[in-house]
């Protein structure tokens, strides 16, 4: 079996990508640029005792993502406590709405935003009275 335990978000300015996940998710980063033969930092999303997995940042190799294109990889979604103020933080933060907060009956909130790079992800807060 296959489990996902690494994954990497391609970014064509470093610094502003560490400051925008830094700043919304509290990610840290450690330089494994000399590993990776290119700019790439490795990120700590959380502690070794919460569910998630650690992943990285690595330098866009090609052309950004164009605007309200459809998604042409994988997309994350991060676990949050508080939706609504993740959502402040990422728009606070440079990042976009994609999707608007919506409800998942009974389970939780859910939205897409576009970070500072053009890449989309989701946020997800469990909620069972969400509807």
């Amino acid at each position: 079996m296959g489990r996902l335990i690494h994954f990497e978000i391609h970014v064509s300015n470093m610094e502003r990508a560490k400051t925008f996940y830094g700043e919304v998710f509290g990610w840290s980063f450690q330089d494994w640029s000399d590993y990776a033969g290119m700019p790439y930092f490795g990120a700590v999303t959380g502690s070794e005792d919460e569910p998630g997995i650690n992943g990285a940042l690595v330098q866009r190799q090609g052309a950004e993502p164009e605007a309200n294109q459809p998604v042409n990889g994988y997309m994350s979604t991060m676990g949050v406590v508080d939706y609504d103020a993740t959502e402040a933080k990422i728009l606070a933060h440079g990042g976009k709405v994609a999707m608007a907060k919506y409800a998942l009956p009974g389970m939780a909130w859910q939205g897409y935003y576009t970070d500072t790079e053009g890449n989309i992800f989701g946020i997800h807060q469990p909620d069972e009275t969400a509807k």
